[in-house]
């Protein structure tokens, strides 16, 4: 996915950008940059995240680094920000995004005898793309509005030029931005988590399509936000660090309120509520507390030294990770019944093994229950899932082995309630070998985040979209 973040002040900026860029780090896995304007020239430093965090790659940096204004980013993709000489002046550009059409836009480009000088795993870098159409036009907000009406997919920017920072988000507010205040200083953030211990509040939340430019003194609209919005529901679900808001809704109130929703519906006798770390553990707290039922850690996670189990790129490494990270406290688990809550189930590979590690430790039943529905359709707008095919998905294997074919009556597989939904669920379970496996439905979910449908992305789910 990613993040981004960027201050303004009347005063050095660079312990600010530091640490709040590094309150984004959970939402990208392979590069970090940040880049600061010092009053005459930029200063940038970028470097790969995927066998360290950010702070120890960067804090060598830091005496380097001066200036009253900067911008930082996570990225999943590509080595940004960006630094653009044009006729709109020098500037540097992050981006969160995902480019659907960046092949079609790239050859518009060549074709117009334009060329690029960055390039990404993806090959040309998405966010010198973004640039290169923000430069057709003769201002930023006219640039801003050119990238809206041609990229397919998502696209949230900041833009850091000597007079300040242009916050642009995607135009249909698929991944957040908000504003934080604090004396003498704003600040721009995927994460309202950034804010607290850098001693911001949260000023605004920017809304879809909406375009701000802010200096130390103030700032400005620049665009209006568009009505329609379909904001990533996987923000509250899993992505989202807990402390923070979208919309105005805190990621872990959210989650145990899915976790309410999964115990409501669920006649399963059991002995306690445990969860899968970190994201599960909300869910189950919620479950607990609805259930009236104790919350255990049957699981314990490992953090000194092992990272997120998605952060390596192969699928080996991500499922020793996974595995090593979470050690099962066995007494806890010794004969007792459990449900285990989880925030989504993906392909279940992962969770295979959980499941058996319990067993194996003497658990009688294990119960599972994922806090979203089953994923049935790959991410098109941010880059989750965005490396697998359909077929990777758990719900999409169970399909194909059902029917033979991996998209044969989608809309039924994702409807509770039809036969060929009951087969498909009970297909995954028989997988993961556990005692039952009961799915979050989509209308309680959109419930537990409280925000109406037509305002979120429930596309995995659902299939529904549109651009």
């Amino acid at each position: 996915m990613g993040g981004l973040f960027g201050t303004i002040s009347n005063q050095d900026c660079v312990s600010d950008l530091y640490y709040g860029t590094d309150y984004n780090s959970h939402l990208g896995t392979r590069r970090g940059g940040m880049a600061v304007f010092d009053g005459k020239t930029y200063i940038r430093f970028i470097h790969n995240l995927e066998n360290s965090y950010f702070r120890t790659k960067f804090e060598p940096d830091l005496p380097q680094f001066h200036g009253n204004s900067g911008i930082g980013v996570i990225s999943d993709t590509e080595s940004q920000p960006v630094l653009i000489h044009s006729h709109l002046g020098e500037y540097a550009i992050a981006t969160v995004s995902k480019i659907v059409n960046l092949g079609e836009l790239t050859d518009r480009a060549l074709n117009k005898n334009l060329h690029f000088a960055e390039t990404s795993n993806m090959g040309v870098s998405p966010t010198e793309l973004v640039a290169q159409l923000i430069n057709e036009c003769g201002s930023f907000e006219e640039g801003i509005e050119n990238v809206y009406n041609h990229i397919k997919g998502s696209c949230t920017l900041l833009i850091l030029n000597r007079a300040g920072i242009f916050a642009a988000r995607d135009k249909l507010g698929r991944t957040p931005l908000v504003l934080g205040k604090k004396d003498s200083a704003f600040a721009l953030s995927s994460e309202t988590t950034s804010f607290a211990n850098l001693g911001f509040s949260v000023e605004y939340y920017l809304g879809p399509g909406e375009i701000l430019f802010i200096t130390a003194d103030g700032w400005e609209q620049k665009r209006r936000p568009n009505d329609a919005m379909q904001i990533c529901t996987f923000l509250w679900v899993y992505y989202g660090y807990p402390s923070s808001y979208y919309e105005g809704i805190n990621v872990e109130e959210c989650r145990y309120r899915c976790g309410a929703s999964l115990a409501r519906k669920d006649d399963a006798d059991v002995d306690f509520a445990c969860g899968v770390p970190d994201s599960g553990i909300a869910h189950a707290i919620g479950y607990s507390n609805q259930k009236k039922i104790p919350y255990k850690r049957a699981y314990i996670k490992y953090t000194p030294t092992w990272p997120r189990s998605f952060m390596p790129q192969d699928q080996e490494t991500r499922e020793l990770v996974a595995k090593m990270k979470l050690i099962p406290a066995g007494d806890i688990i010794r004969g007792k019944r459990l449900v285990m809550c989880d925030d989504s189930i993906v392909r279940g590979t992962q969770l295979i093994d959980n499941v058996k590690i319990l067993f194996e430790h003497g658990a009688k039943e294990v119960h599972v229950r994922p806090a979203c529905p089953t994923l049935i359709y790959p991410c098109e707008f941010l880059n989750f899932s965005a490396s697998r095919s359909s077929l990777d998905l758990a719900g999409r294997k169970a399909i194909k082995e059902l029917e033979g074919k991996e998209d044969d009556h989608l809309d039924e597989y994702a409807t509770p309630g039809t036969s060929r939904y009951h087969a498909m669920i009970e297909n995954i379970g028989e997988k993961l070998g556990c005692t039952s496996l009961k799915y979050q439905e989509l209308n309680d979910l959109v419930e537990a985040v409280g925000l109406p449908k037509e305002k979120l992305c429930t596309h995995c789910w659902d299939g529904s979209s549109y651009f």
